[in-house]
């Protein structure tokens, strides 16, 4: 009885979420509202940590178009020029005061840390923050993109601004994948340190190897990713998240410069075959089965994300797109690290109170797809609420920037969805053996009283649960 109670306490400090903490509005609100004995359990999926207008809600969204890096779209396109028109959307869109952002993450990978820093502080300025506004970055491999936004969260939820922007950006044209410097020998002493070295492809054919995945599976997932990605794009589904950025096409063999503006995915092969891939040869080991057409792109592009307490953006009118619920990042064998999500997924729904079975739509990161089709089995994932529109192994993998891009792709189509699409999950591996995962919900289908599912084993369900 005292569990009830209890509960009903917190359903009423909902009804009245602004409510002062001091003793003399508390009393005054429970000589109006009081809780009293009555029949109601745990009805609600997750336990709310926060008061409604406390959370952290994302009210717009967008990328770059993605592009093959040394001979797509973006290839002559300097870094900052890639952040900067999806920062100025986010502000443009929704009307928003810059000065009012309290903070800006970057998720970013290949670049000189110290560059790439002051890479994004100028790609603020181009977009019209002012000086006030400071920025970082954050570097947690292929993850970087969702840990920036990630990031920004948990800094709202704990006070430190109220506004904050998380981004993502690569230019693996500028910046390829390269070890600068010597390796410590050291290394050569501990098996997991050593593996930290392995070729992402090689840990693709250890996930293979290990789990079997054959290439047929592989070859299937990837034909699947460039259909979806294909359709997507030809119903102009991406239209909503791209921003049209204004650039230049340099002739390498006469220097002469083109402008041009990119807002289409250059990646996308619409006609890719099973017979097609099958023609490929292994990358990474004689005898594997990832090759250059079952394996993620390398790729150019940026992505960002604008977040603010729900609060902040009822008062400012701005429609709420998704509200980020939980994050979570796990460790796993460097040697094969592709299993990341498989650990990771799990952890992050658990942590919102939820069960897969509740998740409406998965971005996976298709980094190999080897790793993605051991990742989709493992957990017993319905194919028909993963990567819906496509994912890396057709859209693109531009490490830093993967994250933010699936938080506008997730976003937009839960929208599109509308009622019948809930809660949604992004994740990916993670470079030398790890996995990120977080889950959102859909903007307009939350308020202060709802519940996230009916439990069906708890015979004190409440009635308005039903």
């Amino acid at each position: 009885m005292e569990k009830a109670i209890n509960r009903q306490k917190i359903l009423l400090q909902h009804l009245n979420p602004a409510l002062s903490s001091s003793y003399s509005s508390e009393k005054n609100y429970n000589s109006s509202l009081s809780a009293s004995a009555c029949l109601a359990g745990d009805s609600a999926a997750y336990q709310r940590t926060n008061v409604f207008g406390d959370d952290v809600v994302i009210v717009a969204a967008y990328r770059t178009a993605l592009c093959k890096s040394n001979r797509g779209g973006f290839k002559d396109t300097y870094p900052d020029d890639l952040l900067a028109p999806v920062l100025r959307a986010l502000i443009e869109k929704t009307n928003l005061n810059p000065s009012e952002v309290g903070d800006i993450v970057v998720g970013t990978v290949l670049a000189p840390a110290s560059q790439r820093a002051s890479e994004c502080r100028m790609a603020a300025f181009y977009a019209g923050f002012p000086e006030a506004v400071p920025i970082r970055t954050v570097n947690r491999q292929c993850s970087s993109g969702l840990q920036a936004v990630a990031d920004v969260a948990a800094a709202i939820k704990a006070g430190f601004y109220d506004i904050g922007i998380g981004a993502g950006l690569e230019s693996m044209t500028t910046n390829p994948m390269a070890w600068e410097g010597s390796v410590n020998p050291r290394v050569k002493q501990m098996e997991q340190a050593q593996n930290c070295l392995l070729p992402m492809g090689v840990t693709s054919e250890n996930v293979a190897h290990r789990f079997g995945v054959t290439r047929q599976e592989q070859d299937e997932a990837a034909v699947g990713s460039h259909r979806k990605a294909a359709a997507a794009t030809a119903s102009g589904k991406f239209k909503d998240e791209i921003i049209p950025v204004a650039t230049k096409i340099v002739d390498p063999k006469t220097g002469d410069e083109k402008p041009v503006t990119i807002s289409v995915d250059d990646g996308i092969r619409p006609n890719t075959s099973l017979s097609d891939l099958a023609k490929l040869k292994p990358v990474f080991k004689k005898d594997g089965s990832t090759t250059a057409g079952n394996s993620s792109q390398v790729t150019d592009g940026a992505g960002a994300a604008l977040l603010m307490k729900r609060s902040v953006a009822m008062r400012k009118g701005l429609p709420i797109l998704g509200v980020f619920r939980t994050f979570a990042a796990v460790g796993v064998d460097p040697a094969i690290m592709g299993v990341g999500p498989a650990v990771a997924i799990p952890a992050a729904v658990k942590a919102a109170g939820l069960e897969l079975d509740d998740v409406d739509l998965f971005e996976i990161n298709e980094a190999f797809a080897s790793q993605f089709v051991y990742c989709r089995k493992k957990l017993e994932l319905d194919p028909q609420k993963i990567n819906v529109n496509g994912g890396a192994m057709a859209i693109g993998h531009p490490l830093g920037a993967t994250g933010a891009r699936c938080v506008a792709t997730l976003l937009h189509e839960m929208k599109r969805r509308g009622k019948d699409c809930r809660f949604g999950v992004i994740s990916m591996c993670i470079g030398t053996g790890m996995g990120a995962a977080a889950v959102f919900e859909r903007g307009d289908c939350t308020d202060e009283l709802c519940n996230a599912r009916i439990v069906e084993t708890n015979n004190l369900l409440s009635k308005d649960a039903r």
